[in-house]
């Protein structure tokens, strides 16, 4: 008797019996927030990291002029040949800030350039109103300064027969005459200062010694023009 083809299909035994691989589910255990809460908070974190630095960079700004240097533009042939009008200055307030902090009074070194403040110089045809002004320092608190027939003399305990600053400091070779009049001792607490150009300067020949709390800071560098760049 004949066999009459089964419908049903085979199915070769090794294929029936596999049995598909289980995947664990991608980031299993780990948690995750709503992607609308985490735009959120890195949208917040911009703004408040934008709102220090526009806090703190001004105020950084404003403690490093205060307190540790700040820029400069002479105006002015007071100090010319050895500064030139328009050159940009550092001048540094260090040594004034730790004297204040300390409870000293801040005594700059002979011949150093320095700047101070200088209240109302109608009377002297310099106008009204603070200015800053940048001198150099000739002579300390105690001392005797002389101006006779173009010469600047001072005297101290270490000289008592007096001595020429701008014969026997370096600065001086820019030093021809010194026009005035003068005998005066500089009081505790103030320094006696001129100009380089000392034919056109108006300076303590004519308004006296300058209080040692008026000084601003001590000429560090002049950063231009670049190919006079110096540091003092």
């Amino acid at each position: 008797m004949d066999q009459q083809p089964s419908n049903d299909t085979q199915i070769p035994a090794d294929q029936s019996q596999t049995t598909p691989p289980v995947i664990p589910p991608s980031g299993f255990g780990t948690a995750v927030a709503p992607t609308g809460d985490k735009k959120g908070h890195e949208g917040l974190k911009s703004v408040l990291a934008t709102l220090a630095i526009l806090i703190i960079a001004p105020l950084i700004a404003l403690t490093l002029t205060a307190f540790i240097f700040q820029s400069y533009e002479v105006d002015g042939p007071s100090m010319q040949s050895t500064l030139q009008n328009e050159d940009r200055l550092i001048v540094l307030k260090v040594p004034r800030t730790i004297a204040r902090l300390t409870g000293h009074a801040y005594i700059p070194h002979r011949g150093d350039i320095i700047i101070f403040n200088k209240n109302d110089l109608s009377e002297l045809g310099g106008g009204t109103g603070n200015k800053q002004l940048i001198k150099r320092v000739i002579a300390l608190p105690g001392e005797r300064v002389v101006v006779s027939n173009g010469i600047l003399t001072v005297y101290n305990q270490a000289n008592p027969n007096g001595f020429q600053p701008d014969k026997t400091l370096p600065y001086g070779k820019v030093i021809v005459t010194t026009p005035g009049d003068i005998d005066l001792t500089v009081p505790a607490g103030d320094v006696f200062v001129c100009g380089d150009n000392r034919t056109n300067s108006l300076d303590s020949r004519y308004f006296g010694p300058i209080p040692v709390k008026d000084i601003v800071g001590k000429l560090a560098l002049r950063i231009f023009p670049f190919d006079k760049a110096e540091r003092f």
